[in-house]
């Protein structure tokens, strides 16, 4: 028989930026980027800290002129003045080596530099442009992320390997020779970087394409072929559900296989829609494949011709948004509250079992059944309820399980689901 769970992490160099450590074996990071104008302090500031408190881990800001150069000196201090210690990265194309020449504070504010180097010069400004940069990071310091993306791939590096191919005895399909210039580009331009006196432990790679089958061949063919930490995402993954699915399609196959340090799931924000939602959904990637724990879960039933009520679909948003709601003072009381399970089920076929399942559950009377909810905690039926305050009493029932479970003098130091071996 087989073994389940992900393939064990590739193994990576890690890298250090601000407090944080992409790759090494380090726990997967998560990451995200502002869209505000940076050189709007006040909105970029208060975007990262909205960012970070969602759990971002890392977030990048663009530095595209002058005063969004000089604005990043100030968004750093104004969230230091807020608490917020949140890595930031500037996100540079075509003038970065002019932007971080000209504004030494804003090269000194920046944890990690993005570099893409598709864009970062053209022609025999290229190598030069180039160099400048990664002279600047080695001055103060600094990581770099050599982020190569399909849509401003280097053309020339394209053109060269596509001439190559056309002289092959059985030349490969275009799709071929474009992943692998996206590849190349960045092995190239990572081994420029190093010639230049940039430690491998101060870079990371990404190649960003937006097709699923894609992002896999060319992560694969990268992971295989380096040790540098590399930077997960779908990019332009698009909006709403077609954005989630195509990004988790993607990233869940690859962190399954071992690939992957750092995460971040470009969605196209709905309107009206908080940018912090990218985080979420890449928080919950990496928790539902069980790489890491955020917040608490909750698992529920979807429903069929025996849970005609809507009661327990009512109950299961109540407790979702209780514990959201929780979680910001839970998380400094409470170690290891992140990885709390709570089954809200509709009927008794599948019910007492999910429920059993959990560290907390109940079982809500389904159509026919009788009007009587039980209650499991750690697997054990602990007590039933009845009546219409059911909501109410089970969310207490679910603040005093956490009081008592997962408070510090609490010998339990890594709570599990009862059916789970330690």
């Amino acid at each position: 028989m087989g073994s389940f769970g992900a393939s064990p992490r590739r193994e990576s160099h890690a890298v250090r930026v601000g407090g944080v450590t992409i790759g090494g074996g380090a726990p997967i990071v998560v990451q995200s980027m502002t869209d505000t104008d940076t050189a709007d302090v006040e909105a970029t500031a208060r975007q990262v800290e909205e960012l970070a408190l969602a759990g971002s881990e890392i977030v990048r800001v663009t530095v595209n002129t002058l005063q969004a150069a000089r604005a990043v000196p100030r968004i750093r201090e104004r969230l230091a003045a807020r608490g917020v210690e949140v890595p930031l990265v500037g996100d540079f194309h075509y003038n970065g080596h002019e932007l971080l020449a000209r504004e030494p504070a804003c090269a000194e504010a920046l944890d990690k530099y993005r570099i893409n180097p598709g864009n970062v010069g053209f022609g025999h400004k290229k190598d030069p442009q180039f160099a400048a940069i990664i002279e600047t990071a080695l001055r103060y310091g600094k990581r770099i992320r050599i982020g190569v993306n399909w849509g401003s791939l280097d053309q020339q590096l394209a053109r060269a390997l596509m001439d190559e191919n056309a002289r092959r005895p059985e030349p490969l399909d275009a799709a071929s020779v474009l992943r692998e210039a996206l590849v190349r580009s960045a092995l190239d331009s990572a081994a420029k970087a190093e010639a230049l006196g940039m430690p491998a432990d101060r870079i990371v790679l990404s190649c960003k394409v937006s097709g699923v089958q894609d992002l896999i061949a060319v992560y694969r063919e990268l992971a295989a072929r380096c040790r540098y930490p590399l930077h997960l995402g779908l990019t332009e993954a698009g909006m709403g559900d077609k954005g989630i699915v195509a990004s988790t399609a993607a990233l869940a196959v690859l962190l399954q296989e071992g690939i992957g340090d750092t995460i971040r799931v470009s969605l196209t924000p709905e309107p009206g829609a908080p940018r912090r939602r990218e985080v979420e959904i890449a928080q919950l990637i990496l928790q539902t494949m069980g790489l890491r724990a955020f917040t608490p879960l909750v698992t529920a039933c979807p429903g069929c011709g025996r849970t005609t009520s809507s009661f327990f679909r009512e109950l299961a948003e109540k407790v979702s948004a209780h514990l959201r709601e929780r979680m910001p003072r839970w998380r400094g009381r409470y170690p290891g509250v992140e990885n709390l399970t709570v089954a809200v089920m509709g009927c008794v076929v599948n019910g007492p079992g999910e429920s059993r399942h959990a560290h907390i559950g109940i079982s809500l009377p389904g159509t026919g059944e009788e009007p009587a909810a039980p209650v499991f905690e750690d697997g054990v039926k602990t007590r039933t309820l009845r009546g219409p305050a059911i909501a109410e009493e089970f969310l207490r029932i679910i603040d005093a399980y956490v009081e008592r479970r997962f408070a510090p003098t609490s010998a339990i130091e890594e709570p599990r689901p009862p059916t789970q071996s330690s």
